[in-house]
């Protein structure tokens, strides 16, 4: 199979018409700030009942750091969801693992369904302060080791900063 075609791109990634976007939530997967939240106002409720619907691994906890889920993407353009939970940076070996798990996860999930095109954000770029250069940089190779089965993976950032950040490491 051919790599995948490769996209940055600077918008709103809950406008893209893809096979699912990465929502960059948190554990409990019950909707948050930034992207998280942007996700679910776009999608509109339903999309908190079936995020609701995932079974509790331990109190509080869907979808632990590092791992993600998928649900139906309801009122999006996106036929999915993949919910992936990314660290909050504290500048520790293990910050780096988790991040690249949940970028592995996600498009792991992506493959398992037979999806063909992903489009991801700057997972744990906002609030959980991840350095963008190091997390953009961790995107790339996790994006060329594992999406070998896609056709198409855009990364949509929402602001300057951000995408200047992937274009670098992607360049």
């Amino acid at each position: 199979m051919n790599p995948p075609t490769i996209q940055i791109l600077r918008g709103d990634l809950t406008r893209q018409e893809v096979d699912a976007i990465v929502n960059a939530a948190n554990e409990r997967m019950l909707g948050g700030g930034g992207v998280d939240g942007a996700i679910h106002r776009a999608a509109g409720p339903d999309l908190l009942e079936a995020c609701r619907a995932v079974p509790e691994l331990r109190p509080g906890v869907r979808c632990p750091t590092g791992e993600a889920r998928i649900t139906p993407a309801f009122g999006l353009a996106a036929r999915y969801v993949i919910h992936t939970v990314g660290p909050v940076y504290r500048g520790k070996p293990q910050d780096e693992e988790l991040l690249a798990s949940a970028f592995r996860a996600a498009l792991c999930l992506a493959v398992d369904h037979e999806l063909e095109s992903v489009a991801f954000p700057a997972i744990s770029c906002g609030v959980y302060s991840y350095p963008l250069d190091e997390a953009a940089a961790i995107a790339r190779a996790v994006t060329h080791e594992q999406a070998w089965a896609l056709r198409e993976i855009r990364f949509v950032l929402f602001s300057e900063e951000v995408y200047s950040a992937w274009v670098r490491a992607f360049a």
